[in-house]
């Protein structure tokens, strides 16, 4: 439990910092706005609103500098592969990039929407104001623009008693821009609900390309200046502190207190976003770059349960265990790009990936690669990107496991072994691996098992049959399938898979696996890397946790989970 603590702790202290760095910037916005002399009068008008608008603003310009960097998949492989100092640690930071993007995102809208109840108030209190009779401050500070004739003078944005809040909001660059970048963060997250993200994947990657506009709206939002304060020759010349009690006496020509003169605010959500902004284009020119590049397609094989495996060639295309490359085929769609883990080891000179059919573009796909008579689809490749499963190699022991088409990774980490083992690689630092794979139907195992197959073979011949302990488990079956099998058990082989290893009913009991893996290694270094479900990951991340040792010289378990 000892690394798992440390892990854990790297984790609460990177997100307290975040978090404390909104609360910092949040209260000294607030107090900055609620105090400051230079908007003495605009509090006048607007009371506490101002500030509670303020400080939002400057939490969402702070957010908004963060939320492009999780999906910097560059600048992540980038930092995967060079970070030394507290490597471990770090590296499982940026395991989490999707999880604090979200996070990010959630905070966004949530100082989205204390800016918009703000400025409701604000637009409120403008209207009242300008309407208002009685002779208040409030009241003669409305209406400095035509005492004036000043365009340097007004505070109100409603200048007359005839404009309303509606026109004010779709007549200026702010209310309009505030409109669109709303209306964009709305359709954003909705469309990157799971349900949405799972079932209408080109909905939501479409949606999520709004974001354009959203940064481009936010950099323009605050040109407009509505929220305005007093100007520093007006502070010198008339203090409200010295001036605001003789309002009444601003026309007198003898008085020493003039009329104040105010200035919109300078925008500054430009100079939050355009850092990153440019980060972001960078990156994805480099991308852009990288997936011009020619891409040979050696070798298309359909395998059952309508899984197509994509063999290919690439100029310069190094890639390591586990990782992942974005897909385009342009014939389907140009601008939609889909992630895939890929399938094939470092050693051979031709990458793969597997592609199941879900959702319309995956669907169409396929079909276009089984029209035997046309011509095969122009495919772009942008990648690879690291994942956690570059770190398996990393531990004494591992624990692999897939649900479905999520055993993608661990097909490459597999093959990768079987080289190793071929090749008789000494610097192999990995001494067991237990594979658990759990499906819904039969034939999804049949494209795996004979990789599964060639492996166990390779272990018996050179003496090594402990090494790779795996669980074959069918979830989706019924009584037909499990009185056959139980007919046929005491063959020597699986009927399902025609593997050694014979297939379980049911899902695994996990606490009885992590039970019998401490027992086993009672002093080793555990990996436990998942690509599945959420709900998996937390009882595996639980089972890490129960079962690793309060002395880190004893058992420690890590979990790791796909996510891309």
């Amino acid at each position: 439990m000892g690394n798992w603590v440390v892990n854990h702790w790297f984790s609460v202290l990177f997100l307290a910092t975040w978090l404390g760095l909104n609360v910092f910037l949040f209260v000294h916005a607030f107090l900055s706005y609620e105090k400051a002399d230079k908007y003495f009068y605009t509090r006048e008008i607007l009371g506490s609103a101002l500030a509670w608008a303020r400080a939002s603003a400057r939490c969402l310009n702070f957010n908004s500098t963060l939320i492009l960097l999780p999906v910097c998949r560059n600048l992540l492989s980038f930092l995967r592969g060079t970070c030394s100092f507290f490597r471990h640690a770090l590296r499982k930071q940026l395991d989490h990039n999707l999880a604090f993007h979200k996070l990010v995102a959630y905070m966004i809208c949530l100082h989205t929407a204390i800016h918009i109840i703000a400025h409701l108030f604000n637009f409120e209190h403008y209207s009242r104001s300008r309407w208002a009779t009685d002779g208040s401050l409030a009241s003669i500070l409305s209406t400095l623009s035509q005492q004036e004739r000043d365009e340097d003078s007004w505070i109100n944005p409603i200048q007359s008693p005839n404009m309303t809040v509606e026109y004010v909001t779709f007549t200026s660059i702010t209310g309009v821009t505030g409109v669109i970048i709303t209306i964009a963060l709305v359709l954003m997250v909705t469309s990157a609900m799971e349900f949405i993200r799972r079932s209408y994947f080109e909905v939501f990657w479409y949606t999520h390309h709004i974001f354009i506009v959203y940064f481009i709206g936010l950099g323009i939002h605050g040109i407009g200046g509505i929220v305005r304060g007093q100007t520093e020759e007006s502070l010198n010349e008339s203090h409200p502190h010295r001036c605001a009690e003789f309002f009444e006496q601003w026309d007198d020509h003898d008085s020493h207190c003039k009329h104040p003169r105010f200035e919109g605010l300078p925008a500054e959500s430009w100079k939050w976003i355009l850092a990153p902004g440019i980060l972001y284009i960078f990156e994805r020119i480099l991308r852009f770059y990288r997936s011009k590049q020619k891409v040979v397609i050696t070798k298309v094989v359909m395998h059952p349960s309508k899984v197509l495996e994509l063999q290919m060639s690439k100029r310069g295309f190094i890639m390591e265990v586990g990782q992942y490359i974005f897909v385009n085929c342009p014939s389907i769609s140009y601008l939609e790009w889909h992630p895939f883990t890929l399938t094939s080891a470092p050693e051979e000179d031709f990458f793969s990936i597997h592609i199941r059919a879900v959702g319309d573009w995956t669907e169409n796909l396929i079909r276009a690669f089984e029209q035997q008579h046309s011509p095969i689809p122009r495919i772009e490749v942008d990648g690879p990107f690291g994942t956690v499963s570059e770190d398996v190699f990393q531990y004494e022991v591992a624990v692999l496991v897939g649900a479905g088409i999520g055993v993608t990774p661990f097909a490459s980490i597999l093959k990768s072994i079987w080289y190793k083992f071929r090749h008789a690689d000494h610097n192999l630092k990995t001494q067991t691996i237990y594979f658990f794979w759990i499906c819904r139907e039969t034939g999804a195992f049949a494209w795996f098992s004979d990789l599964l197959a060639s492996l166990e073979h390779e272990m018996e011949e050179i003496g090594k049959v402990d090494f790779l302990n795996y669980r074959l488990f069918l979830t989706g079956w019924d009584t037909n399938i499990a009185g056959h099998a139980a007919l046929n058990f005491d063959k020597a082989t699986d009927i399902l898979t025609g593997l050694k290893q014979k297939t379980s009913f049911g899902r695994p009991m996990w606490d009885n696996e992590f039970s019998t893996i401490a027992n086993a290694h009672p002093k080793s270094v555990v990996g436990v890397f998942l690509c599945g479900p959420q709900t998996l990951a937390k009882s595996l991340s639980k089972c890490c946790h129960q079962y690793s040792s309060l002395d880190p010289r004893k058992v420690q378990f890590y979990f790791n989970k796909e996510d891309f």
